[in-house]
């Protein structure tokens, strides 16, 4: 099996996990929550302000023609959306985490209990816990925005920058959401933040499998509140694939001269 229809499963098994169990959705929604307030606020604010935002980015069309100009604001505008959207979204999820760091390692240690024993770990308090997520949360933010600039400057060109950059930025947000809801696992099994990169990166499109909707999901308002806490889930079970630890699927038929899968 593929490592995206592997992916896919994990996210399927994830999303079961958190949706029959109030336990963990009250865990890893709480956070969530709080977060879609503070961005809540934050969006009236922007969408007040976007015809300024965008009348103020096109002030080199002042001088051409109404259809030109028509053009070049609507370009502008899905460029903003675009980059306002990528950052919207990591950073949502690096705020939520940032805040709820000890909601979801909690999570994630329930999640790996059911599925198989890990090692305990590092004894950490919740004061260490809230720190490790303010702190992984500061580093998403700031990967985001780096990753937001050329998206940005992409997306004013036509045709690319409408179809390309969206691509891409899904790519992009849900490689960085599954390096970061991997943390409490991996950090679990003695993995810090460098060489959490090279696991990911060493299975790309099982992490896609879980970051991509994930970063989907939190587009849309208000689903992120349960979106988080099911990506985290999944995000538990694929670091789990990627030590080579059981998920808890059921095996699948292998095709001829490959291993079987658990």
């Amino acid at each position: 099996m593929s490592d995206l229809l592997l992916g896919l499963r994990l996210y399927a098994r994830g999303a079961g996990m958190v949706l029959r169990s109030p336990r963990l959705l009250r865990l890893g929604a709480l956070p969530a929550v709080v977060t879609a307030l503070l961005y809540a606020a934050a969006l009236v604010v922007l969408v007040r302000f976007s015809d300024d935002l965008v009348g103020l980015l096109t002030g080199f069309a002042a001088d051409w023609s109404p259809g030109a100009r028509g053009v070049a604001e609507v370009v502008v505008g899905i460029a903003v959306l675009g980059a306002v959207g990528l950052v919207a979204v990591l950073t949502f999820v690096a705020v939520t985490l940032a805040i709820g760091g000890p909601f979801y390692e909690k999570l994630s240690e329930i999640v790996d209990d059911t599925v198989g024993t890990v090692p305990s770990g590092p004894d950490r308090s919740w004061a260490v816990a809230l720190l490790r997520g303010a702190r992984d949360g500061l580093a998403l933010v700031a990967m985001s925005v780096l990753v937001a600039i050329p998206l940005f400057a992409a997306g004013f060109l036509p045709v690319v920058g409408q179809t390309v950059v969206p691509v891409v930025a899904a790519l992009v947000g849900g490689r960085l959401l599954v390096l970061e809801l991997t943390a409490p696992a991996l950090e679990r099994r003695g993995i810090g933040f460098a060489a959490r990169r090279r696991v990911v990166r060493s299975r790309r499109l099982l992490g896609w499998a879980v970051g991509v909707p994930t970063y989907l999901l939190c587009l849309v308002p208000l689903v992120g509140i349960v979106a988080i806490p099911v990506g985290a889930a999944a995000a538990t079970l694929v670091a789990r694939e990627m030590r080579g630890e059981p998920t808890g699927l059921p095996p699948t038929r292998p095709a001829r001269g490959e291993p079987s899968r658990h």
